[in-house]
């Protein structure tokens, strides 16, 4: 949507919730471009401009029931906001659609380019934090009335490793080398035999996204509270998924492995870990690597720098998985 005047489509579809007190302001531009907004009647929330073609009317709608579920059963999820005239999903210009969400305090945990601060015990305890976040979501979750009829993506074998999966085919990205993609092929076919293995996988509503960028701090202390935002790619899917994103900004850290066991603690603390999942956690890493080979492919040129770090994410964790050497 680069192309695009964002700051008058922004003003224009605002007037549909009652005007602002002074003009929105851009704050991201990944999938969706979101604003900073401060209604007329003072609120504070974040616009949406969601990028034609990437998410239906209809999964947008799904979207903001669950999270509006989330919030009014007591989990920490921004809460929609609908129009004066009650729909929470608008045609805005250009093809665009249009979401206002309440605005969510605090600031992220971080980012993929920097290692965490602190020392290991703080380390770990925020993994055990982040754990219970996840625990949480998804317990509450389950108890969302019709929850499982929402109109979301499938995070499934076939989401993440069929021919045509959801972020892309990712052993067919540019950056790799003819064996890499052979590797990558080797670790797809072995992982999808261990998810048609699963009798009764734990799988249910999951974020899909929980970075460091999407996990917010809020509040003083050593342990502040956490909350977790931009539900755009959520949906049914291996609740192992959600703890194997998790980790795949710390995989370079020389503690990985205490931060691995650490996340998984806290969500046993809150709910029961899925069956076997202390022996799947590193192929859950991977897949989320994979399918973020995928994503990079439309987005990065294959010379670009982040692309070496996906790309050698991706080979290093299949080798492992395979039982290779990257």
């Amino acid at each position: 949507m680069a192309e695009l005047d964002l700051d008058a489509i922004a003003g224009k579809v605002l007037a549909q919730w009652g005007g602002v007190a002074e003009p929105p302001s851009l704050i991201a531009h990944r999938e969706n471009a979101v604003f900073d907004v401060r209604l007329s009647d003072g609120r504070r929330a974040a616009l949406r401009l969601h990028r034609p073609g990437y998410r239906t009317a209809s999964e947008i709608a799904a979207e903001l029931a669950w999270t509006g579920a989330l919030s009014r059963l007591g989990f920490a999820a921004p809460a929609p906001i609908p129009t004066r005239d009650g729909p929470l999903v608008l045609p805005a210009d250009a093809g665009c659609l249009a979401t206002l969400i309440a605005w969510v305090e605090g600031a992220p945990l971080g980012s993929g380019e920097a290692p965490l601060t602190g020392d290991l015990a703080a380390q770990c305890a925020l993994h055990r934090r982040i754990g219970a976040l996840l625990a949480g979501l998804h317990a509450t979750s389950d108890r969302i009335e019709g929850g499982a009829d929402l109109d979301r993506p499938r995070w499934d074998a076939d989401g993440l490793l069929g021919e045509a999966p959801h972020w892309g085919r990712f052993w067919e990205n540019p950056s790799l080398s003819a064996a890499e993609m052979t590797l990558l092929q080797e670790a797809r076919d072995k992982a999808r035999a261990v998810l048609d293995a699963c009798e009764e996988p734990d799988f249910g509503l999951i974020h899909a996204d929980p970075l460091r960028e999407n996990i917010f701090a809020h509040g003083e202390g050593d342990a502040p509270g956490l909350s977790l935002i931009d539900y755009d790619d959520g949906g049914f899917g291996y609740r192992m998924y959600d703890l194997g994103v998790a980790l795949t900004q710390s995989l370079d850290s020389p503690h990985a492995a205490d931060l691995a066991a650490a996340l998984l603690e806290g969500y046993e603390d809150a709910r029961p870990l899925p069956q076997n999942a202390r022996r799947d956690l590193p192929m859950f890493v991977m897949l989320r690597c994979c399918a973020s080979l995928g994503w990079v492919v439309p987005r990065l040129h294959p010379g670009h720098w982040k692309m070496e770090v996906y790309r050698r994410r991706a080979i290093e964790t299949a080798a492992a998985f395979v039982g290779r050497d990257p």
